[in-house]
């Protein structure tokens, strides 16, 4: 494969990821599209880095979001490599972060890099403007005081 089939094929797999995994729920394309020596490199709360981790985190969003699904705006491949930046759109109907079902709809921005290696994806790293999300279900508010530590 050239370079650019290379990069296409790579953006196909996480167009499918974001799609039907994220976006429909289907976890056996999930098992298909995850290679089992996967690490995420910026985990979330709660979870592990690696494949169980992640399917977690999926599992966890389509509980809180059943209509969880992203809107992919642009991609960019560098050999196996992808950036994405998305937003995602749900509406809030299960437990999210301990706060309750607030029946809200929200949207939230997201980048994304994955690697993609023989058809699976590898490696994760990414940023979610969770704050966003978080003003949108009332689990923050500029008011709300944070805890640093020194």
């Amino acid at each position: 494969m050239t370079g650019n089939a290379i990069s296409e094929a790579a953006k196909a797999v996480i167009r499918r990821n974001t799609d039907e995994v994220q976006g429909q729920g289907k976890f056996d394309v999930f098992d298909e599209l995850f290679a089992d020596g996967f690490v995420d490199h910026t985990t979330q709360p709660g979870t592990t880095p690696d494949k169980a981790g992640v399917r977690k985190l999926y599992g966890y969003l389509r509980e809180a979001f059943p209509d969880f699904h992203a809107v992919i705006h642009w991609q960019l491949a560098d050999g196996d490599t992808v950036t994405t930046y998305k937003t995602y759109h749900g509406t809030h109907e299960g437990d999210f972060l301990g706060v309750a079902p607030t029946h809200r709809k929200i949207d939230f921005e997201t980048v994304d890099v994955m690697r993609v290696q023989n058809g699976q994806i590898t490696d994760h790293w990414g940023v979610g403007n969770l704050l966003k999300l978080m003003q949108q279900i009332g689990g923050w508010s500029p008011g709300t005081q944070a805890l640093i530590a020194d």
